[in-house]
């Protein structure tokens, strides 16, 4: 019988933000399957866990599949927070399901959410958009697709590019409430609700450092007018 793929979320900064059942599962299976075995390998430490880790790359993803078909059990984990959120992992995840593999979910830690969550923006309703493109012309192109979205939108950004993406949004959805999230659980956490235009005068302050995420407030309701609600 095919073995269990387990899809373990882990912190996204601090270590300590790990479940009680994510470290049994992480202690007891084969193998942990890996973005980053050095990242891993330090959590892995700090509670005195041994399981062997492979790096998913290549050719391993095939030879963990085949490991998952002999009756295995593999853990999932990416350098942090849930894995096939903005990451290769689904890739695997949708190959057990195929191969018969039993996939079991140890949920945990996950920045988009943590940040709309903290965001003081509603997030009833919010749309999660990963990394926008690197190329300025697909970037622009997508956040045009954003233009008229009601639903609280976020992102994920790197401090290398973060100044360029919020010039865009700022072109093509306008100024509006913004809150920045960066460095989440970390040492420096910076929570700060404000505008786009002020986010990028404050970029060219002092320098973009840590992993950004961006909760950008939805489209604004369009006023109707009298006549159309007659004509409704």
């Amino acid at each position: 019988m095919p073995g269990t793929l387990h899809v373990v979320a882990t912190p996204i900064g601090n270590l300590e933000d790990i479940t009680l059942r994510a470290l049994k599962v992480l202690a007891q299976v084969d193998a942990i399957a890996c973005e980053d075995t050095r990242t891993t390998a330090k959590l892995l430490a700090r509670h005195s866990i041994r399981t062997p880790l492979v790096a998913l790359f290549g050719r391993s993803g095939a030879a963990l599949l085949d490991r998952l078909k002999a009756g295995e059990s593999i853990a999932l984990v990416f350098e942090s927070g849930t894995p096939g959120i903005s990451d290769p992992g689904a890739d695997l995840v949708a190959a057990a399901h195929e191969a018969g593999a039993k996939v079991t979910v140890v949920p945990g830690p996950c920045a988009a959410a943590a940040a709309a969550g903290a965001s003081g923006l509603s997030a009833d309703r919010f749309v999660f958009e990963g990394f926008l493109p690197k190329k300025p012309g697909k970037r622009r192109r997508l956040l045009e697709a954003l233009s008229r979205e009601p639903r609280t939108i976020v992102f994920y950004e790197s401090p290398h590019r973060v100044a360029a993406t919020l010039e865009a949004i700022r072109e093509t959805l306008g100024d509006r409430r913004l809150t920045v999230a960066r460095e989440l659980t970390k040492m420096f956490e910076e929570i700060r609700p404000t505008t786009v235009s002020a986010a990028i005068t404050d970029l060219g302050k002092r320098p973009p450092r840590g992993e950004y995420v961006l909760v950008v407030a939805g489209a604004p309701k369009v006023k109707r007018s009298r006549r159309d609600s007659e004509e409704e």
